[in-house]
């Protein structure tokens, strides 16, 4: 597979007797409907896909947990390029299609790229709404649809301050959560007097909106915004047309998304206030196909991925002549706002002719509320405990006689049930096999039911296979349920969690088996361990790659196509496609010449912009690739190796003055720095591994959120372990005090060693301390007085052999089709759009 300058993904040559299906829209709508083509007829299709965006298809309903700092893009990916590859799908990034030649069945990109079809999807979702105000398109204002709002957002949030959010609906009040989370003084201002007034009632949205608050957010519903403030050229605040005016240094717009039609509408398709679609999901041009949140069913526009699941499943069957046509969506709302749990379905307005039955349970912050019209369910609002909104939901889109639950009702299943008291899953049970089960990826129970038929005999396995419970997790216990119903309690697999997917072992049994059984090489593990796929995933590979790594450091020769993209290239890449470079700089120190190489490699490369980090060192910004082993030659030539900025390995050695320099240093911080460096640069860890040394109790060195941190006393070193700063900052626990710097040196890569040899891959030693217990990792170094030297020893032998400057072989020309200029992936930026 390889990528061309248009962000072309080639799958390889092949003799085109198929049907050219074109894809515009690389989203979920668009993805979801290839998935669904490919399930009844994975050989109709030639397909290609358009994206606008650089990337591969992600779950955009998980964007929020990004922001927040709870997950990572590639942990909310659908697709990974793996996918495309395995079904001979043409993948085009980064150049979104600008013309639809309806009577050549062609179309046209951005970048002059011209692709035939015979028939044409058009999944373009929607855009973003920006409310007309003055300064709307100032520096600072944001939407909140996609990774690079993301990103925008959380490059805001880290200089702090001051946030405004417009719109208090889910996005609006997601954004507020991951911006409070990261820092930033959050107000959410809402046009309309409640909350998410779409999916809650009055009673609702007033305990969201106190529970909000309690959390530090301040939120001003009825709020009209006049215009938006500039200071010094950018965002400086938010003016309502009370006159009130909140300071803000980013103001998030997420009041509200519209139907992307632009390319239809220039088409010539029919479009209202989205493309028009038949039941088969086919548009005005019956060569054209359009799902997702850009079309108009029946006058119908949709914002919810459950009837966009539905859409793609009736374009699925209408394409491989099993029309079976879309009649619009009865749509519910489950949903987790900032780890709030709650739900709606239906008609919850009320009026004359209808019931409410309420439920109040202000203990517990429990709010239930159902409507009902001629002895039918019409609408339902949960708050706090949503487990019943799946049967709510199933009874209102059957429209069943409730008069016989009716007093019942309002208490849930169980109750309604009679008698399912006795047994938990029997409310799950009696649920029908069309019963929605994950809202999230469109996943009926009886969906499940057939996954755990097939094998699926755990959460994990069900996740992978039907995608039930894989998104927002919201249904994990309905998952659970099936899974206690169809296999029995004691059949369902559980325990510690796997490597991943294609493996039933531990990281600790991997471990362990390397070990026991002499395996020194990835397929050999693999075929060893019985691994359920050919070549592993993105998630074993640089597990086994490390832990082969540091079981046979004499013996195991690296595996670079198992590493991260910022291992393979020893540089980290950027959202640009450049690479930032960072020389070491031991213990923080730097010479003249060191500086002066630097700078003559930022003038001669043309580098944007160089960075003092938080460890001591220069971070050097814009390298392009092919331009990286000159750069390193360069520096290589003043004596500056690697600072592996980009690896799991250890990075920095942070240290303050000390007793040379400072007024109140008890010992020499710099020295002891310089030569901790010296010893464990170049080691490969579980995940990246940061130290310092304070010369004294004031920790101007931070050692204390260290993964390994010396403070210096009058009497010697105290050592300390399992810090880390970031968005969940931890302080370290002591592990001991010594009186040499001998000793703490020793200590220190003992447990470095330790630390390599029982930890899990990407586990920071933070989360390993909490896991293991300090009381565990003392009695690991210091119940056998051998134990010390000989995982020094251990430590020793495995840098003699990877104590490597990565940097200088790749400067004498080692893996120089790595530095090809091969293209580049860039997002275009539309005119007039």
């Amino acid at each position: 597979m390889s990528v061309n300058a248009q962000g072309k993904v080639d799958t390889g040559p092949g003799v085109r007797s198929r049907e050219r299906l074109v894809v515009i829209g690389n989203g979920m709508a668009g993805c979801r409907a290839v998935e669904e083509i490919l399930e009844r007829d994975p050989d109709r299709f030639d397909i290609t896909i358009f994206g606008a965006e650089p990337r591969v298809n992600y779950n955009r309903i998980m964007l929020s947990p990004v922001l927040a700092g709870e997950k990572s893009f590639d942990e909310i990916v659908i697709n990974p390029a793996e996918w495309y590859a395995d079904n001979a799908i043409t993948l085009i990034s980064g150049d979104p299609v600008v013309q639809i030649e309806r009577e050549a069945r062609r179309l046209v990109t951005h970048s002059g790229h011209v692709e035939d079809y015979d028939r044409l999807l058009i999944a373009t979702g929607s855009d973003p709404f920006v409310i007309p105000v003055p300064g709307k398109d100032l520096p600072g204002v944001v939407t909140f649809r996609d990774l690079d709002d993301v990103d925008n957002m959380v490059a805001a949030a880290e200089k702090g301050g001051n946030a405004v959010v417009i719109g208090g609906g889910l996005l609006g009040l997601e954004a507020a959560h991951g911006l409070s989370l990261r820092g930033m003084r959050v107000t959410v201002l809402h046009l309309m007097p409640t909350l998410m007034e779409r999916q809650l009632d009055e009673a609702a949205g007033w305990l969201l909106k106190s529970e909000l608050e309690r959390r530090g957010q301040t939120i001003l519903t009825g709020a009209d915004t006049a215009e938006i403030v500039e200071r010094n050229g950018q965002v400086g605040g938010v003016r309502l047309k009370d006159g009130t005016e909140i300071p803000a240094e980013i103001v998030v717009m997420a009041v509200g998304i519209r139907p992307n039609t632009q390319l239809a509408r220039a088409a010539g398709l029919e479009v209202g206030r989205g493309i028009v679609v038949d039941d088969h999901m086919v548009t005005s041009d019956p060569a054209i196909l359009a799902v997702g949140e850009c079309v108009e069913h029946r006058g119908a526009c949709y914002g919810l991925v459950a009837p966009l699941w539905e859409m793609c499943r009736s374009l699925a069957d209408g394409l491989t002549d099993q029309p079976n046509g879309y009649e619009g969506s009865v749509t519910s709302t489950k949903l987790k706002v900032s780890g709030i749990d709650v739900f709606s379905a239906g008609d919850f307005s009320g009026g004359d002719d209808c019931e409410d039955i309420v439920m109040r349970d202000a203990a517990r912050g429990i709010y239930k509320r159902v409507v009902v019209r001629e002895n039918r369910l019409v609408g339902a609002v949960l708050y706090g405990d949503t487990g019943d909104g799946s049967w709510y939901f199933d009874l209102l889109k059957k429209g069943e006689d409730i008069a016989d639950i009716r007093e019942a009702l309002i208490f849930g299943q169980a109750f309604a049930a009679g008698g399912a008291l006795a047994d938990p899953n029997a409310a799950v049970a009696a649920l029908s096999d069309d019963a929605e089960i994950c809202g999230c990826n469109g996943v009926s129970k009886g969906k499940v039911v057939a996954c755990i038929a097939a094998g699926a005999h755990s959460l994990d396995a069900v996740r992978s296979t039907c995608k039930a419970s894989a998104s927002c997790g919201s249904c994990t216990g309905l998952v659970e349920s099936l899974l206690t119903l169809a296999l029995g309690e004691d059949a369902v697999e559980s325990g510690p969690k796997t490597v991943c997917k294609c493996t039933s072992f531990t990281h600790d049994d991997v471990r362990r088996l390397i070990l026991e059984k002499d395996l020194k090489a990835i397929p050999e593990v693999m075929q060893e361990l019985h691994w359920t796929t050919p070549d592993g995933c993105s998630s074993c590979r640089p597990a086994l790659n490390y832990y082969l790594l540091c079981a046979w450091p004499a013996e195991y020769q690296d595996d670079e196509r198992s590493r991260f993209v910022n291992e393979r290239l020893h540089a980290n890449i950027q959202k640009d496609g450049t690479y930032s470079v960072v020389p070491r700089m031991w213990g923080g120190l730097t010479n003249p010449r060191e500086l002066r190489a630097i700078a003559d490699v930022v003038e001669k490369y043309d580098a944007p912009m160089v960075k003092v980090t938080g460890g001591q060192r220069l971070d050097i910004f814009g390298i392009r690739k092919e331009d990286l082993p000159a750069v390193w030659a360069d520096l290589n030539a003043a004596g500056m190796v690697s600072g592996h900025a980009y690896g799991k390995a250890l990075r920095t050695v942070k240290t303050c003055v000390g007793s040379e320099w400072c007024r109140f240093g008890t010992q020499d911080s710099t020295g002891l720095g310089v030569k901790l460096e010296q010893l464990t640069w170049g080691s490969y860890m579980p995940h990246k591994f940061k130290m310092a040394v304070s010369g004294c109790p004031r920790n101007c060195a931070e050692a204390t959120i260290k993964d390994f941190g010396v403070v210096c006393v009058d009497s010697g070193y105290e050592l300390h372990i399992g810090g880390n700063g970031g968005i969940k900052v931890r302080a370290t626990d002591l592990l001991c005090k010594v009186e040499t710097e001998e000793q703490a040196m020793e200590t220190c890569i003992a447990f470095i060693q330790l630390y390599r040899e029982d930890a899990h891959y990407l586990e920071r030693t933070a989360p390993w301390l909490e896991r293991k217990g300090l009381a565990w990792i003392k009695a690991q170094l210091f119940d056998d007085p051998d134990t010390v030297p000989s995982l020094a020893d251990r430590f020793r032998l495995s840098q003699k052999h990877w104590q490597v400057d990565p940097w200088a072989g790749r400067a004498h020309g080692a893996h120089r089709e790595l530095h090809s200029h091969l293209g580049e992936i860039r997002p275009f930026k539309m005119e007039n759009a």
